[in-house]
């Protein structure tokens, strides 16, 4: 069996896609997180882009970008989670080239400067969510983007959708709501075992802290963790 050691910044949503996808293939690999702004020679050395994810496969090759991991596990590892069909295969995979899309809209209220930036960036949300609530229409009755059955497109939406009901418990957005496929499928995934590298609440506020740190606008509606009193 191949050893896998996946290098991740602790709330980079990327590498959770394919720490996802090793999940759902019940396939056992190391997780090592790095600082993103510490990052050691070892890290620089076997990253082609200087940034992660990376996955390294038996000590000796070096895989990078999400997709093109999660497309190397579902090649290399059953069961298989992209569909059978060549068909219903390109429209998966057509829907995870939308994600960088989709991700920099759904998560950018996270580093508006401004209130001006984030109201503009919160009405922009709605656009690809309605994108994909149509593509759900197609797609059968769920609760998955396929029906029934986990894909790739699911392990690669899950930790953005995640991330919005972060940022919507930081400062309501209040959208996903007027999207009911949508929000039907945003539960499943965080209802499902594999979504979660740490404990919910755990990574939440890992999450939060992150964006308070950045003492970007929204920021000011986080409060600082309370220290402990001995």
């Amino acid at each position: 069996m191949a050893k896998y050691l996946l290098v991740s910044f602790q709330t980079c949503p990327w590498v959770q896609r394919a720490a996802i996808v090793l999940r759902e293939k019940a396939t056992a690999f190391e997780f090592r997180h790095i600082e993103r702004d510490n990052r050691p020679d070892w890290f620089l050395a076997i990253s082609p882009h200087k940034k992660v994810p990376v996955l390294r496969v038996d000590d000796r090759i070096s895989l990078f970008e999400s997709n093109a991991i999660a497309e190397y596990l579902d090649e290399t590892i059953s069961p298989r989670l992209h569909p059978e069909d060549p068909a219903e295969r390109a429209i998966n995979r057509a829907w995870t080239d939308y994600l960088p899309t989709f991700a920099g809209i759904v998560t950018a209220t996270a580093y508006a400067e401004s209130e001006a930036d984030y109201l503009k960036a919160a009405e922009q949300i709605p656009t690809p969510f309605e994108r994909l609530e149509k593509a759900l229409e197609k797609q059968g009755s769920g609760p998955y983007f396929n029906g029934a059955r986990y894909s790739l497109v699911d392990a690669a939406y899950a930790p953005f959708l995640q991330r919005y009901h972060f940022l919507d418990r930081v400062k309501t957005l209040g959208h996903i709501e007027k999207f009911p496929r949508l929000a039907v499928w945003s539960a499943a995934l965080l209802k499902r075992p594999s979504t979660h590298s740490f404990p919910a609440a755990e990574f939440e506020a890992l999450y939060r802290e992150n964006v308070r740190r950045r003492k970007i606008w929204v920021s000011q509606f986080i409060e600082a963790p309370q220290a402990i009193v001995a």
